[in-house]
């Protein structure tokens, strides 16, 4: 299966090295991947720049963007401006971020998941961070939840759910769409994949509120915001955020912010996320 690989980056020239390193040796490689060197104001293209003299399927497209960093527009935005110079002839579509190791039989292992089913849609590994020498999982979401630093798509899934929005939240909707068209998700614990920086690093502080308004925008309802907002807090170790994700969903709320999704489709992810803590919970 042919994989193209799109790779949103800012001010990377410390880590995209490595990130495009542990691709030029993967056991399969990609057939193209294009990094998007959105505003930065360091050496990222030059870095890549490098790259591309020795690997002719690695290309570099400069995005000119707002230098702040909130979570969900700016990241899609770059993706799309890097996917809209890829032609049709891919099976699978992978978005990551320019700060991942990934082990050589990454790819290799994603591909055959894909090809032993033809209804999985989505597929991923784990990330991990360094602390206090080691390794570990970073533990920010559940287990069959691919993170989105690393998105794999199988093309028909990808076109299926409208491609990858462009608001915080994408990494969540495009799951639920999954779902909601009847496409399988599939998560492997044994993919360790090293995350250099770990996530919302360079959040700026609105970031915080934009949570509780892509809560909203997924069509959850206050119950549902009420009892993911508690988790996310609990998880994230700060329990006040609770106070900002809930006035980010009241907010969103207010001002009549468009949801991601149709009604249908919010009626779907409010009965299916209803399910799943009805599960964890007996």
């Amino acid at each position: 299966m042919r994989y193209y690989i799109v790779i949103p980056s800012h001010n990377e020239e410390a880590l995209i090295s490595l990130t495009l390193q542990s691709l030029v040796e993967q056991t399969v490689l990609p057939a193209k991947i294009v990094v998007v060197n959105d505003n930065s104001t360091d050496n990222t293209a030059a870095v890549v720049n490098s790259f591309i003299s020795k690997h002719p399927f690695i290309s570099l497209v400069n995005k000119t963007s707002d230098a702040v960093h909130l979570p969900g527009s700016k990241v899609i935005q770059a993706f799309q401006t890097g996917f809209n110079t890829l032609d049709e002839n891919y099976d699978l579509i992978v978005k990551i971020d320019a700060d991942l190791i990934f082990p050589a039989n990454y790819f290799e292992t994603i591909i055959k998941h894909f090809q032993t089913d033809e209804r999985i849609g989505m597929a991923g590994g784990f990330c991990y961070i360094e602390k206090n020498g080691e390794w570990i999982l970073e533990n920010l979401t559940d287990k069959d939840h691919i993170r989105g630093a690393l998105k794999a798509y199988r093309k028909e899934t990808f076109q299926q759910i409208g491609g990858l929005k462009p608001a915080m939240g994408w990494d969540t909707v495009d799951e639920l769409l999954c779902k909601f068209y009847n496409w399988k998700v599939v998560t492997n614990a044994s993919l360790h994949v090293k995350h250099l920086k770990p996530t919302g690093a360079n959040y700026n502080q609105k970031a915080r509120y934009k949570q509780g308004e892509a809560f909203y925008t997924l069509g959850y309802g206050f119950v549902i915001t009420a009892i993911a907002s508690i988790k996310l807090a609990m998880m994230k170790k700060k329990p006040l955020l609770f106070v900002d994700y809930m006035s980010g969903f009241w907010k969103a709320k207010k001002s009549k912010t468009p949801l991601l999704v149709t009604a249908e489709q919010a009626k779907f992810i409010r009965s299916y996320r209803l399910k799943k803590m009805k599960e964890k919970l007996f």
